[in-house]
């Protein structure tokens, strides 16, 4: 039965003989299953899944998770086209893609926001059993390492699915004429805080010297681009679709621009914990098969970044 349920009852007026009485008990619980129907568990829809999922990929999944019949996903909502909030709703590419991955596994994947760089903490933390962020896959986070290459979490496992280089946004104009890494020394740039990004420019810092390189680093993306909007930072480094997204999409398109070639292009995974392979495993399934029917390209195409499309899922193919 669902949570919500109707309740049958039946009231007899019985001034009849006892014979009769029990006649017409035995046509009043006839009308009762009539009316209330097969209530056994078989026949019931009990709150999540169901007894009898129909999608192809439901009984990959753990119990537990059939039962529940959602995967709650950890994720950053500040970062268009990939994920963001519009109208209360957290939109873009990698919601569009859980999409058409829970019409697979027969399973609604639901988004919470949360900070980037606690977003692994809390997967481990069982606050949810995926990661979907736009976050890279490399080794450090595969084997839980720090930037010092000291060991602070167990790692996790990811599930492949978006490949993209990463670009400078700079104030519209270019007023520092800033075109690679290089022209960076001396200056100062703004990155989210718990990126990839932000080791980027912890290498070019190194490479800068004497002419110092300033980091600012914030909780979201949003921040960063503000400090360069503002002018107290000549850069942010971003994804390419995404510094592309605003590119074209704040202020009108007179904000920032895009500027140099794309760098160190990579892989982008969906992170599952590594205690957690059936999940895992299910979820790389998921994603061929929607690879496979054309589902994923309409997802890309949508939101105009086609030109990140993986041809296959893979694990833990990141460097």
């Amino acid at each position: 039965m669902t949570a919500r349920s109707t309740r049958c009852t039946t009231a007899a007026k019985t001034r009849t003989s006892r014979l009769a009485a029990v006649a017409a008990i035995a046509v009043a619980g006839s009308m009762l299953l009539t009316a209330c129907g097969d209530q056994t568990e078989g026949g019931s829809t009990k709150e999540g899944g169901t007894a009898a999922n129909s999608a192809p990929l439901f009984s990959k999944l753990p119990a537990d998770i059939q039962k529940a019949g959602v995967i709650k996903v950890g994720t950053d909502a500040s970062y268009a086209p990939m994920e963001f909030t519009q109208d209360g709703k957290i939109v873009g590419v990698d919601p569009d893609i859980a999409a058409a991955l829970g019409k697979q596994l027969g399973v609604k994947l639901e988004f919470t926001s949360g900070t980037f760089d606690g977003l692994i903490t809390g997967l481990e933390s069982g606050r949810h059993s995926l990661v979907m962020s736009s976050m890279t896959d490399n080794k450090k986070r595969q084997e839980g390492l720090d930037d010092d290459g000291k060991k602070i979490g167990k790692g996790v496992d990811f599930v492949d699915y978006f490949s993209s280089g990463v670009s400078l946004l700079v104030k519209k104009g270019n007023p520092q004429g800033v075109n690679s890494l290089d022209d960076l020394c001396g200056k100062t740039v703004a990155v989210q805080r718990g990126t990839i990004y932000e080791d980027t420019f912890k290498a070019q810092a190194t490479k800068c010297g004497s002419n110092k390189l300033t980091i600012q680093a914030f909780d979201t993306d949003a921040e960063a681009q503000t400090r360069v909007k503002a002018g107290g930072a000549v850069a942010d480094l971003n994804d390419y679709p995404v510094a592309a997204y605003i590119a074209k999409t704040s202020g009108g398109g007179k904000d920032f621009e895009v500027v140099g070639n794309q760098t160190d292009v990579g892989l982008m995974g969906i992170a599952v914990s590594k205690d957690d392979t059936q999940l895992r495993d299910a979820v790389k399934e998921a994603l061929d098969a929607i690879i496979k029917d054309g589902t994923y390209a309409e997802a890309l195409k949508k939101w105009d970044v086609e030109d990140s499309a993986v041809k296959s899922a893979t694990i833990n193919a990141g460097k």
